[in-house]
């Protein structure tokens, strides 16, 4: 019998494949060969754009011929059974989508400045406890994916210095302190921060004018701050398994707010009364 925690981890680990395919297809030059075998790409050598090289145990010698692939620029590694990044990595300059699953790296790659290309990045289930300073080197940079690691995950100062992150979602990872370099991300449209020890949020919405997604889930909150009415383009709001009882009038401020799930708090019914008169125009669920 497979056990409760072994079945979260399978249903994570297909839930998140599931949305990287769905980013995969996004990148690359249209119509673009996804090569699936190092070896065959290997042969080819240039115009190799794509490559998906998930559940395959790859041979060492082979796997550190990859940055021959200069003209590569979709790489998806998962389950490969690595532990480090293949020689020369920062040879693939013109990467513009990475992501890797199941792989225990333990550090991002040590020189980031060649990845100035790089518009899409996701790490998930490795050994990394850290965001290092240098990810201010990926300037174009529009999402940033990263999660599901045993350890405390520490933020960079310079993370405010991805002035192009649209899109960013750190989840279940122990965030060492209340992530306030994520409200200095002006372009921010997305963010998600689940299962990652988050008990406060700042009040300092305003500088995020673009967020429309906001999602806080299984942290713990115990309130909102009344300033979330600044982020004024918000469309969804999911604050799914926090200790929440009740939420700031101010919420009635978003005149944008279609979507508010609250499932999973501690709402009596008279709070419950009180957000569907205040937000008449939104699906509310408790």
């Amino acid at each position: 019998m497979i056990k409760s925690s072994g079945i979260l981890f399978l249903l994570s680990l297909l839930s998140v494949q599931a949305n990287s395919q769905n980013e995969f297809d996004k990148y690359g030059p249209p119509g673009s060969i996804v090569y699936s075998d190092l070896k065959e790409a290997l042969k080819s050598d240039k115009k190799v754009y794509k490559m998906d090289l998930s559940y395959q145990k790859i041979d060492p010698k082979v796997y550190d011929k990859l940055s021959k692939l200069s003209d590569l620029q979709v790489l998806k590694l998962c389950g490969n059974e690595v532990t480090d990044y293949p020689k020369n990595f920062d040879a693939l300059f013109n990467l513009i989508y990475f992501a890797s699953y199941n792989n225990k790296f333990k550090q991002f790659p040590e020189n980031l400045q060649p990845y100035s290309n790089l518009y899409y990045l996701e790490i998930q289930h490795s050994l990394i406890d850290s965001i290092p300073s240098r990810i201010a080197y990926l300037n174009k940079l529009q999402s940033f994916k990263f999660g599901n690691t045993d350890d405390t995950l520490s933020l960079p100062t310079s993370l405010k210095f991805l002035k192009n992150l649209k899109d960013l979602s750190l989840e279940h990872c122990i965030l060492d302190s209340m992530p306030k370099q994520v409200f200095q991300l002006n372009a921010l449209n997305f963010l998600s921060l689940v299962n990652t020890n988050t008990f406060y949020l700042s009040k300092h919405f305003e500088r995020l004018p673009k967020l429309e997604v906001l999602i806080v889930e299984n942290n713990g909150l115990t309130n909102i701050p009344f300033d979330i009415y600044k982020a004024q383009k918000l469309r969804i709001i999911s604050l799914r398994g926090n200790k929440l009882t009740r939420l700031p009038d101010s919420i009635s401020q978003l005149e944008n707010l279609s979507l508010l799930d609250l499932r999973g708090n501690n709402f009596d019914a008279e709070e419950i009364e009180k957000l569907k008169v205040l937000l008449p125009g939104c699906q509310i669920r408790f």
